[in-house]
This record gives C-alpha cells, sequence and structure tokens, in this order.
C-alpha cells in the first residue's frame, strides 16, 4: 500500500454527521490524557479515562462476531482485537479488572498483552487473578520482559510465571527496543536471547518476539541482527496507525518486511495512546476513533492491541471489531488525506520524546528483576 502523504494533501473532507456510537467514542476521549498548555502529552495516564463511556452506553451488536487472523507462521490463530495489558492496572479496582478480563474473553477476545514492568507489576498480578478459573485456558498470553542480560532476563521470566499464576506464557517479546544499541546487547554473549531461548527449550514459553515504539530503523536493525545470528522471531510489535503511514515508519518500512518473513504483525497505538483523539481531523468530526481503529485493523495485522481501563471503553473496542470489514484502498487513501495536513504535528509523542520510554526512567530494568531500584 502506498504511504506518501503527497499523494493525500487534498482538502479536508465534509464533515460527516456522527452515530451515537461514534459521539460517545468521542466525548469520552476528550480528558483522556494530561495535556501541557501547548497541546503535548505531558504523561502517560496513569488513571482511568474520566468522561469514559458507561458500560451501558455502548449496546454491542447481538450477533457480534470476533473476527480471527493467523499469528504469522506461528500455526496460531487470534482475535482481531487485543486487550492491553497497561491499562488493566489502572482499572479502579481489582474486581473491576478481572470484569474487563472476563468480559473481553466472554466475547470473543483471545489475545492479552501485557509487560512484566507494567504499573509496578500490578497489571500482572491482576490479569493473574482474572485468569484464575479456567479463563487462562481460553486465552493466547503475551508479556514482555526488559532485561538485556540473560540473568535479568531470566529471572524477569520466572517473575513473570509466577505473578500471570501460569506454566507456560504463549508469547514472551523483548519490551522497548528503542536504541540502536539493543540489538547487540540482546544477541550478544550471555544477552537476552539467550534466557528467552533456554525457557523455550523448557517448555515455559511458546514463541519470541520483540516490541518498540521509536523507529522503524531501530527495529530493522534487530530484525537484520537476529538473522545474522540464525534467528527468527515469532512476532514483532510497532505502532500502526493513521499518523505513522506519513512517514518512512512502521508501516511503510518494517511491515513489507514482516509480511515477507512470515513472522505476526502486533499493532499497537491505534489512537497514538488517545494523542490522536485531540488531533483536528478527530475533534472536527473529519475522523472517527472508531475509523482509526479500522485503519489499523485493515492493515495485514494479526491482531490490533487497544488500552481499556473501563468497561465502557472495552466495549468500544469490541464494536469496532463486531463492525469490522476490510476498508478498501480508496478508503484508507481518503483517511490518510484527512490527517495529512497534521501528521508532522509532533502527536507521535512515543516516537519524539521519552514519554513512553520506561526502561529509560528505570535503566536498572535492563539489567536486574528489581521492579525498585
Amino acid at each position: 500500500m502506498a504511504t506518501d502523504s503527497s499523494n493525500y494533501r487534498t482538502k479536508p473532507a465534509p464533515l460527516p454527521s456522527l452515530n451515537r456510537r461514534d459521539f460517545l467514542m468521542l466525548t469520552a476521549a476528550g480528558a483522556a490524557m494530561s495535556w501541557t498548555s501547548n497541546g503535548g502529552a505531558a504523561e502517560v495516564p496513569r488513571k482511568p479515562q474520566p468522561g469514559a463511556p458507561k458500560e451501558s452506553d455502548i449496546r454491542l451488536p447481538p450477533d457480534g462476531k470476533m473476527p480471527t487472523r493467523a499469528l504469522g507462521r506461528t500455526g496460531v490463530s487470534v482475535s482481531l482485537l487485543g486487550v492491553g495489558g497497561f491499562h488493566l492496572g489502572l482499572a479502579e479496582s481489582d474486581a473491576e479488572a478481572t470484569r474487563i478480563v472476563r468480559t473481553a474473553v466472554d466475547h470473543g477476545v483471545t489475545f492479552l498483552d501485557n509487560c512484566w514492568d507494567y504499573n509496578d507489576g500490578e497489571s500482572h498480578r491482576r490479569m493473574g487473578q482474572a485468569l484464575r478459573d479456567g479463563y487462562r485456558k481460553k486465552v493466547f498470553l503475551m508479556t514482555k520482559i526488559d532485561g538485556r542480560t540473560r540473568a535479568a532476563a531470566a529471572q524477569q521470566i520466572e517473575q513473570s510465571l509466577r505473578d500471570l499464576e501460569t506454566d507456560v506464557i504463549d508469547l514472551v517479546q523483548i519490551h522497548e527496543v528503542i536504541r540502536m544499541s539493543d540489538p547487540d546487547r540482546v544477541f550478544g554473549p550471555d544477552g537476552a536471547v539467550e534466557a528467552l531461548i533456554a525457557a523455550r527449550k523448557a517448555g515455559k514459553i511458546r514463541f519470541i518476539g520483540f516490541t518498540g515504539h521509536k523507529s522503524a530503523e531501530i527495529h530493522l536493525a534487530m530484525l537484520d541482527k537476529a538473522k545474522a545470528n540464525g534467528f527468527r522471531f515469532d512476532t514483532v510489535q510497532m505502532p500502526l496507525n493513521v499518523m505513522d503511514a506519513h512517514h518512512d515508519g512502521f508501516q511503510k518500512k518494517v511491515l513489507p518486511v514482516l509480511i515477507k518473513e512470515q513472522i505476526g504483525v502486533l499493532g499497537m497505538k491505534p489512537l497514538g495512546s488517545g494523542m490522536f483523539l485531540q488531533s483536528a481531523p478527530v475533534t472536527s468530526g473529519q475522523l472517527t476513533p472508531t475509523d482509526c481503529l479500522h485503519y489499523a485493523m485493515s492493515l495485514p495485522t494479526s491482531v490490533v492491541i487497544t488500552g481499556c481501563d473501563t468497561m465502557g471503553i472495552l466495549k468500544q473496542g469490541l464494536d469496532a471489531a463486531y463492525r469490522f470489514t476490510p476498508r478498501s484502498q480508496e478508503w484508507m487513501q481518503r483517511t490518510l488525506a484527512k490527517t495529512s495536513r497534521v501528521a508532522d504535528a509532533g502527536w507521535e509523542k512515543y516516537k519524539l520524546s521519552d514519554v513512553f520510554d520506561g526502561t529509560a526512567k528505570h535503566p536498572w530494568w535492563l539489567e536486574s528483576a528489581s521492579l525498585k531500584k
């Protein structure tokens, strides 16, 4: 798919009428993040989004069915919608977190995302609780580790198994590959890949991947380093959305490589972690949050992961997945035309600042299994 933004510099489309579902998504977005006076994100949100729709505000289609897709060459199929683990730690209580996870699973979500460090381990603990009572066997459970050394990675895997209350994790990914030095560290002597391979041989994990939000070039360097070492990742996670598409970013540079190599594509930040909801195309009504989700879902992704810290937000994601049909090339181009004029305005803060770089704020996570310094 062509993604050169020069092809889409057209006049904005007329404002569409919003249905009740999309109106609720827009109103819920208003205070979704902390904002500085110049419109930039001050920090990753640490509490449930204020103004989120109530559970009763979203009526799911009675015949809704969750689409599934192949996860690369793994032989596994997963749900099109994945529930992000970071936001699970932001739910108002353990009970609500459990209800979010179990409702998602009961409505066809099989892919669950998490990370060793999310909310100082709280996200792991909550997910472990939620997957009791037979729910663990219904899902494909993914988590991430930060350790770059074999020792740190091995310890973080063991902690993840314990806190998630499982004997095996379906997919473990190297988290925040955001530095050009990361590939050499991960594949170097006593690097993290050694621990992951050992854990896979021991039956503690099934598949291995990596994730990052900073740079397509770093992702490509990681893939090249893997190939040079005779290793092929099962999955790669990266931002895929209506802003990245205008740049030499992940969609243009990394996605074709993953498809060629049959590596599972885990799309994240379809709404830019909430930031795109403050952009002019969305606030003006030219583009809805559902459009953003459907754009990411229309790419050759295995799963699109989105954070859900309330039942209302979860039901919005379920609704988008239930109502999804693959969008045409013309629709994709029209959608990008609506974001072409703001794509260079710095909405992808996760690429341009350290706001989302947990391992930059906690560098010891790269070397140890201690969440607290």
